[in-house]
């Protein structure tokens, strides 16, 4: 790479991407706010979210500063921006890949002690294999000003390293590359398993699978089981797409519209897990649904009473009964 090849960002991309930054900080936060607030959903799958959702918020937080910088050298805050997004960002390949896993053997190997035990090994590999990357690209002075060849405005590899394509790779590229490959399979092997057991409960039982109930449920799980990995190669393939562009030097690589993506795919993913597993979670949606409107009225009231979680719960379970009950507690 060189510096006369510089990507311009141009106003309106930085928009966009600090936008989109902003929304996935506040879908991570979501994500730990309601695990910490209602003490029921902290199942296992939940907390490695939760994990996932850290690591997400401090991507979106560095790309931000990166996007509303646009750093032209390597600078402090360029190299402390370029480590931190490196990190998380690698710490959230790592995560991603360890919940699919953690679901396959769950759910398909049917061994839940099995797969709380790998919890300890997901902490060891998802934090402290970003961890020692980044200290050794800090150490060997790889981490800078990278002209945004394969960034929107903020720092990763640096342009005048000797072997920047190496640290690309290692920094993100390599495990970004096997997420694509990991995800789809572990998720079609999940989704397999629940369709012949469900097939065989339809079977065997079949007030079961005529009841609603059952089969909305069923249903919400096969859709989410099928956008995880969708979700994710949609997000990030932009990047990878200019990573190709740069390796066969084209300069489609600084086209603005895929630039925009690339920066968009980037930083979105905390706000893809919130729609995901709060948003279009029913239980939890309705929990936040009450919850917002007892603070409005709240306000409204000026009481100064707190509210507990297990007035969430309650309320919760209020609104699936009583769609107009925010308007009655008011």
């Amino acid at each position: 790479m060189a510096a006369e090849n510089q990507t311009v960002v141009y106003v309106s991309e930085q928009i966009l991407v600090l936008i989109s930054c902003a929304f996935s900080s506040l879908g991570s936060f979501l994500i730990i706010f309601t695990y910490i607030i209602w003490p029921d959903l902290r199942t296992t799958p939940r907390k490695l979210l939760v994990f996932l959702s850290i690591a997400d918020f401090l991507s979106a937080v560095s790309y931000a500063y990166g996007v509303w910088n646009v750093f032209k050298t390597d600078s402090v805050g360029c190299i402390v921006q370029g480590a931190i997004s490196t990190f998380s960002n690698t710490s959230s390949f790592f995560w991603t890949v360890a919940i699919a896993i953690y679901l396959y053997i769950f759910i398909v190997k049917t061994s839940q002690r099995l797969a709380d035990s790998l919890v300890l090994y997901f902490h060891f590999i998802s934090w402290g294999i970003p961890l020692g990357i980044t200290v050794a690209a800090l150490s060997l002075h790889r981490i800078g000003y990278d002209a945004s060849e394969v960034s929107v405005g903020w720092c990763w590899v640096s342009i005048s390293a000797p072997d920047p394509v190496l640290w690309m790779l290692l920094t993100g590229k390599i495990w970004e590359f096997l997420a694509y490959i990991t995800l789809p399979i572990l998720y079609v092997l999940i989704k397999r398993h629940i369709y012949r057991a469900h097939a065989a409960l339809s079977e065997y039982r079949p007030i079961l699978a005529a009841s609603p109930l059952s089969n909305s449920l069923s249903s919400m799980a096969d859709r989410k089981l099928t956008l995880i990995p969708i979700i994710f190669i949609v997000l990030r393939i932009w990047s990878t797409i200019r990573f190709i562009l740069m390796l066969v030097d084209s300069p489609a690589r600084q086209n603005p519209v895929l630039v925009t993506l690339h920066g968009i795919g980037n930083t979105f993913q905390g706000a893809a897990n919130c729609i995901m597993f709060v948003l279009c979670t029913q239980p939890i949606r309705s929990r936040l649904f009450m919850l917002l409107c007892s603070c409005c009225c709240l306000c409204r009231t000026g009481s100064s009473q707190p509210l507990s979680p297990s007035h969430g719960r309650t309320a919760g379970r209020e609104a699936n009964a009583t769609p107009g009950v925010c308007a009655d507690q008011c």
